[in-house]
């Protein structure tokens, strides 16, 4: 089940039914769902579910389950299995018989796609980049061609590095939308060309601080009149109807559809 990722208010009222429902909960950190719970006031027998206990945790929860007792999974904010433990157990758990059951809410990379206004049909869940310089540099080359909005989470110690390397990977023409402290006090949305990014950073020492979540433009879609655009709608146009050659070549070269939809119209005027 999704929890707060910063106010306490950001649960749903759905959510406080189950936690005051179930019989146990599997916490990441026992601590901090301990403080949600006696936020709202409830009392429950909390279990220890993180990355390093994952596959031993596995065996306690399904006794429980096996003796008819009820339970819900709590990663420390947001939704377990979304750059947190918890797919493991979900998997046993399922395997074993059980149903499992999502109960939806608050998600910071959604959360920030939606504060970021950026004019994108479709977004690259990434999450955490590889802590190693060279895996980080690999992954990066690998997405650097994509059309899609690219969503990273960072930690601050590492958040300024990573703008660093986003810039050389994908070119400092990029927009990026740096989202911190999401739902908390000091949150705070900035939005800018890659290269000035971690100039940005570096200009304040509180930008460096909290949690992050990092987007960055996809790679520019092709001009719709460019050479490639007008050869991929020649060869589909000679076969297809205007809408489907459209649709093919908006998926094939990343266009816009209404752009691309104007040149065909053009062509087939010309023609």
């Amino acid at each position: 089940m999704a929890t707060p990722i910063g106010n306490l208010r950001d649960i749903s009222l759905r959510a406080l039914d189950v936690l005051k429902g179930v019989e146990a909960v599997a916490a990441e950190d026992t601590r901090v769902t301990g403080r949600l719970l006696a936020h709202y006031g409830i009392d429950k027998c909390l279990i220890a579910v993180h990355e390093h206990n994952e596959r031993r945790a596995v065996k306690q929860v399904l006794a429980l389950l096996g003796a008819g007792k009820s339970l819900a999974l709590a990663c420390d904010a947001g939704t377990p299995a979304v750059s947190d433990p918890g797919a493991l157990l979900v998997a046993a758990v399922r395997e074993a018989g059980y149903t499992v059951t999502p109960v939806p809410g608050a998600n910071a990379a959604v959360a920030a796609f939606a504060a970021a206004g950026l004019d994108s049909p479709h977004f690259l869940f990434y999450g955490f980049l590889p802590a190693k310089a060279g895996e980080r540099r690999r992954a990066l080359a690998a997405l650097a061609p994509l059309p899609y909005a690219l969503v990273f989470y960072e930690a601050p110690h590492r958040v300024a590095e990573c703008l660093n390397e986003l810039d050389k990977a994908l070119g400092g023409t990029r927009r990026v939308v740096i989202a911190r402290e999401l739902t908390k006090m000091f949150e705070s949305i900035h939005v800018c060309p890659l290269a000035e990014a971690a100039a940005w950073v570096a200009g304040d020492a509180d930008r460096g601080r909290g949690e992050f979540v990092l987007i960055v433009e996809g790679t520019p879609a092709p001009a719709p009149d460019s050479d490639a655009a007008r050869r991929t709608l020649q060869a589909l146009l000679a076969e297809l109807p205007l809408k489907q050659a459209v649709e093919l070549a908006a998926k094939i070269g990343g266009g816009r559809k209404n752009e691309l939809y104007r040149l065909a119209l053009k062509m087939k005027r010309d023609s």
